[in-house]
């Protein structure tokens, strides 16, 4: 057979082994170019899933995310201790809207890309592809948080069974080089209803005879979570403290009258909050002369 023609037919055997996978309905990983990039999201097309860089992905300075140090010095001894090889827990992080969730986790890996640290943002609809994510993960050198970002599952949801066996109950253990951080405003990821109460107090026909494995169910997957950390809306004045400290890096100053204007921005918004508190600023600084 002619030398030539190798390239031609290995290059008609991968598109063939393509259209399999596609017709099989099997999920495809395609290897992303882990050094170039710092951050990526896991699509699916056509029921193949790959990676998809971010080439400029929204970071923030963990110096600028004021009033919630405890859980910032929590999260970033984890993850150190990650980013040395030592044992680190997976990060479930719950509360309030507007409070540095999710920022923590961007200020993370501006604080820590250049030491290796990657993140892969994943949604919770694609939690079943997790074990075919990490097994590519564990042939890299890099170490990578799988985020799952404002994490919740309806009653009715069983996709959160996915997370649980990622999480731990699995028999294929997850990477070394791959940590789990969640965000989500239940603290649970599952709805929680007032019967849960009623029910342990009442005997009804219609609800389970053993109520509390019901109820244990609904926080077994928080409870896999190594690591949990609250938050909360701020008090009036550590939002006016988080308020003055984004007018300082916009190059304002801070008085009586600009705090009454930041607070009154707080209540049309009801909310106190690390994210109020910076988008006042903003607004402030543009209208500025």
């Amino acid at each position: 057979m002619d030398a030539s023609l190798l390239p031609v037919l290995n290059q008609i055997a991968h598109t063939l082994a393509q259209l399999e996978q596609q017709l099989s309905g099997k999920t495809q990983i395609v290897p992303p170019n882990f050094d170039e990039y710092i951050a990526f999201t896991w699509k699916k097309q056509h029921n193949q899933g790959q990676f998809q860089a971010i080439p400029h992905p929204k970071l923030i300075k963990l110096d600028d995310l004021q009033g919630i140090d405890r859980q910032k010095s929590i999260l970033v001894q984890n993850t150190e201790q990650f980013l040395a090889g030592k044992p680190a827990n997976n990060a479930l992080l719950w509360g309030s809207k507007g409070t540095g969730k999710s920022s923590i986790i961007k200020g993370l890996l501006e604080r820590y890309a250049a030491q290796g640290l990657r993140i892969i943002e994943i949604d919770r609809h694609d939690l079943v592809d997790i074990p075919d994510i990490t097994e590519l993960l564990r042939q890299s050198d890099k170490k990578f948080i799988l985020f799952c970002d404002d994490l919740s599952f309806e009653a009715a949801d069983v996709s959160y069974k996915a997370l649980k066996v990622a999480l731990d109950g699995g028999m294929t253990a997850i990477p070394e080089n791959v940590l789990i951080y969640a965000t989500s405003n239940r603290r649970h990821l599952l709805p929680e209803y007032m019967a849960d109460n009623v029910q342990s107090q009442t005997q009804v026909d219609d609800l389970e005879v053993h109520y509390v494995d019901a109820i244990e169910e609904k926080i077994s997957l928080s409870e896999r979570f190594g690591i949990w950390l609250s938050f909360y809306q701020f008090r009036e004045d550590a939002y006016l403290t988080i308020v003055q400290h984004w007018l300082q890096h916009f190059g304002l100053g801070y008085d009586e009258q600009v705090a009454k204007e930041a607070l009154m921005w707080a209540r049309t918004r009801a909310s106190k909050s690390g994210r109020a508190a910076y988008q006042f600023a903003v607004d402030w600084a543009g209208r500025q002369p």
